[in-house]
């Protein structure tokens, strides 16, 4: 994992929508959930005051429980019993098992398996360069909930664009200070290994005070082929406060999406699903690469919807058009 690009952010703006309740969302949240006017959303009343394992070995409970407990009513239980770290670990030195999602939904049921609780929640990340802008570096989440008595699964996901991922390399005189201020040390912790040689080398993690990293510098430097010494930013939630502050973003925004129901069966975990592109330019009408819908859908009956932009935009800008600006 790597750290965000400003070492102390705001913890987002979902905290003030749901300070005041899952109740209190707005008629037009409503109207774009597909639900009638008058209706509020699906707030499960059979589930409120239920456990609710959570697998984790980084405090992630920190950025999660309060979400869950302010608008669902649900408690989380750290299931302590199980390593987190066996489905893959970010400093490398235990592969993940398959990609985030799935990995996500394994963590979430091998927490289940360990607490003996039917509802599981899980999170997973990743971190690279951007999709569309290659050379700007972001980070992946995806969290997900399980209902095993409803055979529910409810996951969501945020590109977290705020990220310090990056690392550097190190030699004898190497002038780190400007490099360990734009990562945010030592708030967030960092990871030091040999540029080159074996991979049995001991790789330095947590790393948050000046004199141990100074001690890991040198140790690497040693070992490495080449006298170098590579150092990353470590990604655990629970020595990244930036990451720490995506969680918690994105625990909201799942929360919101197990609240939403399915306009066509009731079921809870009503979502966007995908985009449609497209969007018309303003002056010839041709389709552009720029989204003109969302797609919302059922994770139990299938049912998809189709709703506007979320910022009304209906046509775009002749500038994004390839037959006007080609």
């Amino acid at each position: 994992m790597t750290q965000l690009s400003n070492p102390q952010p705001s913890p987002g703006p979902y905290l003030t929508f749901w300070e005041v309740g899952i109740a209190s969302m707005s008629s037009s949240a409503r109207n774009r959930s597909g639900r009638s006017g008058g209706a509020s959303p699906w707030v499960p009343l059979e589930r409120q005051g239920r456990p609710v394992s959570l697998a984790t070995c980084h405090g992630k409970e920190r950025a999660m429980a309060r979400p869950f407990r302010v608008a669902l009513g649900m408690n989380l239980v750290v299931a302590e019993a199980f390593d987190t770290d066996s489905l893959g670990s970010f400093s490398g030195e235990i592969p993940r098992p398959s990609d985030g999602p799935t990995t996500c939904r394994l963590k979430a049921e091998a927490g289940m398996a360990a607490t003996g609780l039917s509802l599981g929640l899980a999170s997973e990340g990743s971190f690279g360069p951007h999709p569309a802008i290659p050379f700007l570096p972001v980070g992946q989440e995806w969290m997900t909930f399980i209902d095993r008595d409803q055979n529910l699964v409810i996951g969501e996901q945020l590109l977290a664009r705020r990220t310090n991922f990056t690392h550097c390399r190190v030699g004898e005189g190497t002038d780190l200070a400007p490099w360990l201020v734009q990562v945010g040390f030592p708030s967030h912790a960092l990871i030091v290994r040999p540029n080159q040689g074996e991979a049995a080398i001991p790789v330095r993690k947590g790393l948050q005070t000046a004199p141990e990293l100074q001690a890991a510098l040198a140790e690497a430097r040693h070992a490495s082929a080449d006298g170098l010494a590579l150092v990353e930013t470590d990604m655990r939630a629970h020595l990244n406060p930036t990451r720490m502050a995506a969680i918690r973003t994105l625990a909201f925004r799942l929360v919101r999406r197990i609240a939403r129901a399915c306009p066509a069966c009731g079921s809870p975990g009503f979502g966007r699903v995908e985009l449609r592109l497209g969007l018309p330019c303003r002056w010839c009408g041709e389709a552009t690469e720029l989204v003109a819908a969302e797609i919302f859908g059922c994770v139990r009956c299938g049912h998809r919807q189709e709703l506007p932009r979320r910022d009304g935009l209906e046509a775009a800008d002749p500038g994004q058009c390839l037959s006007c600006n080609p």
